[in-house]
């Protein structure tokens, strides 16, 4: 199954097929499917939407229709569509083609940010809602979850906690990033790669689309040619580890399945494209003389711009404009972090017993 959860979806177009809400077959072995997060939201969650329903009517005298999706229900709701599929359809393998590095990082990370807060706040709110679900219409003017939604909102949690083993299974689940041969596409697939290794994701792929044939006999193309060409040999150089494919620019549209086969056979029909490969290295925690360590990998990060903190029982770090909190294990409960450094892509933070200072 190929599955599109980019908003502007163009799988129909490419197979030149008017689409529906559920996935269609399209070849003998291939059937595609895109996404609509509103049909899945109010299909498979439908005590959860009229709860939400009901609250936002009773407090502004607005309904969910009027407010519209929720920011990042989107991204929720596309994968658990997606979890689902792989746990109930028997599909032998599922490829997502995913939106630009921005909705793919908010995509990606939603599931481990949600969990985390559904995993502190979600305890206390039950116990919130038994107790003032009596009073709460009647004094606030507000209603609370009624059981069907609780039940709904447990389930949820549940499922983002698979969801979350079901993306960083890397015996499963792989990242293939694709760039051009452009300076700024180059330096954004270094942040992109980075960003994967910070939330824990295993990258065993990078396509470099859209390479120009080299026998143009074109002036206007030949400084673009000589740009291409330094781009690629940067790009093969900083991500040797990888395998590297890389896609003509074709001369007419690649719609249709004939175009669509011009790339297999031109570039990877010689090669296992399905294999799945381990390359980037997972974070860890050990336990050294000092006390304990815990290794993040980020590859290309600045060190400059990487920063991080104890907060109760997680450890914080921030890294550009993205945060991430890894809980700590019980173990490190009466351990403070005593130190860290950034070297060669890895970032190792040591705990002590009794230690609260860090030298960054």
């Amino acid at each position: 199954m190929l599955v599109s959860t980019d908003m502007a979806h163009n799988l129909g177009d490419i197979f030149e097929r008017r689409l529906g809400k559920e996935a269609e077959n399209v070849l003998p072995d291939l059937d595609i499917y895109e996404i609509d997060p509103e049909f899945v939201m109010e299909n498979d969650f439908s005590s959860v939407m009229k709860y939400l329903g009901n609250l936002l009517s009773d407090v502004d005298d607005y309904s969910l229709q009027d407010m519209g999706m929720m920011p990042g229900m989107e991204e929720l709701f596309s994968l658990l569509k997606i979890a689902d599929i792989y746990n109930n359809e028997g599909y032998e393998r599922i490829i997502v083609d995913c939106a630009p590095t921005g909705e793919t990082l908010s995509l990606l990370k939603f599931p481990e940010l949600l969990s985390w807060y559904m995993e502190k706040l979600f305890p206390i709110g039950k116990v919130g809602v038994r107790m003032l679900a009596p009073i709460s219409k009647s004094v606030f003017k507000v209603e609370m979850p009624n059981k069907n939604a609780m039940n709904d909102i447990e389930k949820m949690y549940l499922k983002l906690m698979e969801l979350q083993e079901l993306l960083k299974n890397r015996d499963v689940t792989s990242i293939r990033i694709v760039t051009t041969p452009e300076k700024m596409v180059v330096e954004e697939t270094k942040r992109n790669y980075m960003y994967m290794n910070f939330y824990n994701f295993n990258v065993d792929g990078l396509y470099i689309n859209r390479i120009l044939p080299k026998d143009i006999n074109n002036d206007f193309f030949s400084e673009w040619m000589i740009i291409q060409k330094n781009y690629i040999t940067y790009l093969k150089e900083s991500f040797a580890a990888l395998p590297i494919y890389e896609i003509p620019w074709y001369d007419e549209e690649l719609r249709g399945e004939k175009n669509i086969r011009r790339i297999v056979e031109d570039v990877l029909s010689e090669r296992d494209v399905f294999a799945e490969k381990i390359i980037t290295e997972r974070e860890s925690f050990k336990q050294i003389e000092r006390g304990y360590q815990l290794d993040v990998f980020l590859p290309y990060a600045d060190k400059s711009g990487i920063d991080l903190y104890q907060a109760a029982t997680d450890i914080v770090i921030k890294t550009g404009n993205l945060k991430r909190n890894i809980p700590l294990p019980n173990i490190l409960r009466n351990y403070m972090v005593a130190g860290a450094k950034f070297n060669e892509g890895k970032l190792s933070i040591v705990f002590e017993k009794g230690r609260d200072d860090c030298d960054e």
